[in-house]
C-alpha cells in the first residue's frame, strides 16, 4: 500500500503505511475475516472439520450442529434445534448478521424441500446462462456431447478465446448439481489455451442439452442405511491428443450422490488395467 497522494513524510520517501486494521477490498481482508470468525465459532465449541477447512461441527448427545461458511455467507444446520438456537443467539452478539430463516437459496443454488427428500438444482443459473449465450430458443439435444466425437488441437481457432473460456468456467461450476456434463465439461476445458470452433461447437451442444430440461438436479433423502459406496471407471488411452486416459468416479453415503469426478490421468497408462487401478486408486483416496 502506498503513500496517500499528496502526503509524503519528510525524510521517509519510498515508505509504505503499515496497515493496523485489513481494509475491505484488499487481499489480506478474506484472510483476517475468516480467522476472526474461526475464532468466535471455536469459542461456542465447533470444532473446525480437517477435510474441509470451511465446514465446522460439534457433536453432542442432542445431536450435531453443522456449519459452512463462505466468505460472509453461512449456512447452519443439524438435528440439534436446541443447540442452533443458541449457537444463533451467539453469533448475533458476536457480529452484525441477519438470519433469513429456512435455506432456499445459496450462491447459485436452488434448495426444494418436499416429501421424497431435499432438492438440489441451478435452474436460475441455466436459465441465466441460455440467456446470456444467445441459446434460450435453441432445440435442445439429448446428449451433452456426440460419444463418437474426439476433440482434436486441430482446426480453425475460435475468434474469442476469452468468451470460450468464460463459458466453460461457467459450466464447471454448473457441475455442483449437474454430476452428467462432468466429463463433457472437462473434455472441453482441455483446450483452454487455443480452442477451436470444433471446440466451441461441443460447448453450444453442452448449451443445447441444458436447454432440454433446466431443472436438472439431485435429490437427497433417507434411504435407512449410511453405507459408503464408490463407483469408478476408465477408459484407455481415450485422448487423441496425448493418448492418455480418463478417470472418473462417483461416490454415494447413505444411498446419496456427495462427490463425483471426471479428469485425464497425469501419466499414459500402458494396459486397460493400469488405467482401471488408477482410476480405482482416485475414487479410494476420495472415500479415506
Amino acid at each position: 500500500m502506498e503513500q496517500p497522494p499528496g502526503f509524503v513524510a519528510q525524510g521517509e520517501l519510498g515508505r509504505v503505511c503499515h496497515l493496523r486494521k485489513s481494509l475491505y477490498g484488499l487481499k489480506q481482508s478474506p484472510r483476517a475475516w475468516f480467522g476472526k470468525f474461526s475464532q468466535a465459532v471455536e469459542k461456542f465449541g465447533l470444532l473446525k472439520s480437517k477435510s474441509d477447512h470451511s465446514v465446522f461441527y460439534k457433536r453432542l448427545i442432542a445431536g450435531i450442529i453443522l456449519l459452512v461458511v463462505y466468505v460472509d455467507d453461512i449456512v447452519i444446520t443439524g438435528n440439534d434445534t436446541r443447540g442452533i438456537s443458541s449457537f444463533k443467539s451467539f453469533i448475533h452478539t458476536q457480529f452484525h448478521m441477519k438470519d433469513l430463516g429456512v435455506l432456499k437459496y445459496f450462491l447459485g443454488v436452488e434448495v426444494t424441500r418436499s416429501k421424497q427428500g431435499i432438492f438440489l438444482s441451478q435452474r436460475k443459473y441455466v436459465l441465466d446462462l441460455l440467456t446470456e449465450t444467445g441459446k434460450l430458443g435453441a432445440k435442445p439435444c439429448s446428449t451433452p456431447m456426440n460419444p463418437a466425437m474426439h476433440l482434436t488441437r486441430d482446426g480453425e481457432p475460435f475468434e474469442d478465446p476469452e468468451k470460450y473460456r468464460r463459458l466453460v468456467g461457467k459450466l464447471n461450476y454448473l457441475t455442483v448439481t449437474c454430476p452428467d456434463i462432468v466429463f463433457s465439461v472437462s473434455v472441453v476445458s482441455q483446450f483452454m489455451s487455443s480452442p477451436t470452433i470444433h471446440h466451441w461447437a461441443a460447448l453450444e451442444q453442452i448449451l443445447c442439452y441444458l436447454k432440454g430440461a433446466p431443472e436438472r438436479g439431485i435429490v437427497y433423502k433417507d434411504h435407512g442405511h449410511t453405507q459408503i459406496e464408490c463407483f469408478s471407471n476408465a477408459d484407455w488411452a481415450g485422448s487423441k491428443v496425448d493418448r492418455r486416459s480418463t478417470s472418473g468416479y462417483c461416490v454415494f453415503v447413505g444411498g446419496n450422490l456427495i462427490s463425483w469426478k471426471s479428469k485425464k490421468q497425469n501419466v499414459v497408462s500402458r494396459s486397460s488395467a493400469e488405467s482401471e487401478y488408477r482410476a480405482m486408486t482416485q475414487s479410494v483416496y476420495e472415500i479415506v
